[in-house]
């Protein structure tokens, strides 16, 4: 059954047959450490805090909180944290990542490493979720957060790594928009030409386990009332899962107005590698964190199903 809100996936998360456990890299940090131990107490995700023990011991005491001892991997420095937290998910130990207080250059030079990583050989990108008054269901606006300026290959492997997640979460064939500000292919918009080539791929089966639509207005993918209005007939019109943005601008224009002006709630991590990996912003609120958490655990669950 496919998820449709935030509160849907909390709901999954605690029925897994199996509590997520994820390895939060250089745990010393208020913010990732508040949100692991909520997670814990939620009964959503073990944590596997790698860091320096002393300064996690610290924090834990001045949270009023505890770990069990062998729940903390003592690491020096941003790098080893990193890594140390990377070979947890490929022995095993750890089903996802969450970020901590370390660069993200650095946590993904550890994920991407050739041959201590947990690259699949295909691209990196930016996968999130929102649940927006007045939409019926959740939106993914892609990619905000990753890829600057992706060409047509990648534009396509966006959508498979986001099509991946749906799928994860009981989405038999979500609905793709390729955002274009006009709904008709024009020579002179090269957006407009490569949603076009998207979703010709798409019909030819090369981007399977979905239905793209492209070119596609912003107004007609999310309304079915404007799409009518406009004779733009298609079964996305007002029914998207999925939008790709043309460049990480607009992706990231699009999220940002999306929660800070229009309410929405936001999930997210990134997607790609062997597993999920959590990496909320500077400004993500102890909710988004907490939810980005949730939503990590339920399509780590979702991917190591379909791997079975």
């Amino acid at each position: 059954m496919a998820l449709v809100s935030f509160d849907e996936i909390l709901r999954s998360a605690g029925e897994l047959p199996e509590r997520a456990v994820m390895a939060v890299a250089a745990a010393a940090d208020p913010h990732s450490l508040e949100a692991a131990l909520e997670a814990r107490r939620a009964g959503i995700a073990e944590p596997l805090l790698v860091g320096d023990r002393g300064a996690i011991l610290s924090l834990l005491e001045g949270l009023g909180e505890s770990v069990p001892d062998e729940d903390i991997i003592d690491a020096s420095g941003s790098a080893e944290a990193a890594a140390r937290a990377v070979a947890l998910v490929r022995e095993g130990r750890a089903s996802f990542l969450l970020k901590g207080g370390l660069d993200t250059s650095v946590l993904l030079r550890a994920v991407v490493d050739k041959e201590r990583g947990l690259s699949r050989g295909r691209l990196m990108s930016h996968f999130t979720i929102f649940q927006i008054p007045g939409y019926h269901k959740l939106l993914a606006p892609v990619d905000g957060g990753m890829v600057t300026y992706p060409t047509l290959e990648q534009k396509k492997q966006i959508i498979e790594n986001t099509v991946e997640m749906f799928h994860a979460l009981g989405y038999e064939c979500p609905k793709v928009g390729v955002l274009a500000c006009v709904e008709k292919l024009n020579p002179k918009m090269p957006e407009t030409v490569e949603a076009d080539a998207l979703k010709q791929m798409n019909l030819r089966g090369e981007i399977p386990g979905c239905v793209v639509e492209g070119p596609i207005s912003y107004d007609c993918a999310v309304s079915k009332e404007i799409a009518d209005y406009k004779g733009f007939e298609s079964p996305c019109a007002g029914d998207c899962d999925i939008l790709l943005a043309p460049n990480i601008h607009a992706g990231n224009i699009m999220g940002k107005m999306l929660t800070v002006t229009c309410g929405a709630k936001m999930a997210g991590f990134i997607v790609g590698a062997a597993c999920p990996i959590a990496m909320t912003s500077r400004g993500s609120s102890a909710e988004e964190k907490f939810d980005s958490i949730v939503l990590a655990a339920v399509c780590a669950a979702g991917m190591k199903t379909a791997e079975a």
